[in-house]
């Protein structure tokens, strides 16, 4: 099943973010088979994250949150909250290059 997970950032918590991304990287290059695509959301692009974005294919939203879980930015207190939502795709034979 395809999932879309938005997640929001604590404001307060920017330098969380620096300090460990090289391990939220790490972290994101080891389930690319799950987590399909992944980003960070802002209201303008000069502007610091608020949160993310993740594409994932998994066989339940109880395994998506598990493994959400397991994330260093979530381990290390930069989210604040999350959302897993069904993400029903339209144009399944599409491919689009991200």
């Amino acid at each position: 099943m395809l999932f879309a997970v938005r997640f929001t950032d604590r404001a307060d918590r920017g330098a969380v973010r620096q300090r460990f991304m090289a391990a939220h990287l790490d972290w994101l290059d080891r389930h690319e088979s799950v987590v399909k695509a992944a980003g960070s959301l802002r209201v303008a692009l000069d502007q610091p994250p608020i949160g993310g974005l993740w594409l994932v294919d998994a066989d339940s939203a109880e395994g998506v949150e598990s493994l959400l879980r397991t994330d260093p930015f979530w381990i290390e207190g930069l989210r604040a909250d999350y959302e897993i939502l069904h993400w029903s795709k339209a144009f399944a034979n599409r491919v689009a290059a991200i």
